[in-house]
């Protein structure tokens, strides 16, 4: 039996499993066409049996049965309810997809800081450089926290924004803990100076998303508590006020 080629029937075996394959490579050994076409229908049966989601798929039939002729290289003659034909995009080696292979210079990061980073320093305007070098602080600080489980100081922060952008991010260290420039504030992100847009817009992360999360839970509960408590007290009320059916006068 002729092995697969690695790029053109590997899909194939993947979807269909190495048995249901050499059940396929052997109807190449059938001699007697009406027997081929029998285990073919046989084999195409079997496909949507153990594939049973393939039913709801547009032309799956013709699908299946062009499938089975690509697995055979087209030496498939039999008797198909289809036309049968290759299938020419298997018939071409797909291209080698590029991934990045230069690592971040700091791992909590990522490569989005770096973007960032480039992009603040192409600003003009030292207030708007300024609010970017800002927002690219609250953010590292942030992906800091979700990727060491752990809170960074802002100096920290300052001490990589630095050696990030190579000593052109600056801000002083007094004015971001005086201030709190870092934390995670819902207020508003700042005007863009007037005439202008904003050149740098960076979303700030939710934090009030999950206490208001935990204020809403805290309420249903409360509320459901109350229930509970009203329909004790009802109950326990019911047994007091219940009282002995009186007998008739003598």
């Amino acid at each position: 039996m002729a092995l697969p080629s690695p790029f053109k029937h590997e899909l194939l075996l993947r979807e269909y499993g190495q048995s249901t394959y050499e059940l396929i490579q052997q109807l190449r050994t059938i001699d007697d066409r009406e027997e081929r076409t029998k285990r073919a229908q046989q084999i195409v049966q079997l496909i949507f049996r153990l594939n049973a989601s393939l039913r709801d798929q547009p032309d799956s039939q013709q699908k299946v049965w062009n499938h089975i002729f690509e697995m055979t290289d087209g030496e498939l003659d039999v008797d198909a309810p289809f036309e049968l034909h290759k299938l020419d995009i298997l018939a071409k080696e797909p291209q080698r997809v590029a991934y990045p292979t230069k690592a971040p210079k700091l791992k909590p990061y990522g490569a989005s800081v770096d973007t960032m980073i480039a992009k603040a320093l192409t600003l003009e305007d030292p207030t708007e450089c300024e609010q970017a070098t800002i927002a690219i602080g609250r953010t590292m600080k942030f992906l800091y926290r979700s990727y060491s489980k752990e809170n960074a100081k802002d100096i920290t922060i300052l001490k990589h924004l630095k050696e990030l952008s190579g000593g052109k991010l600056e801000l002083d260290p007094a004015k971001v803990d005086a201030e709190g420039l870092f934390e995670f504030s819902t207020a508003p992100a700042p005007a863009a100076p007037s005439g202008g847009r904003a050149a740098f817009v960076v979303p700030q992360p939710r934090a009030d998303r999950a206490e208001r999360g935990d204020r809403d839970r805290g309420d249903r509960e409360m509320r459901r508590g109350g229930n509970n408590n009203r329909r004790d007290k009802q109950r326990r009320g019911g047994k007091k006020s219940r009282q002995e059916p009186q007998q008739p006068p003598q």
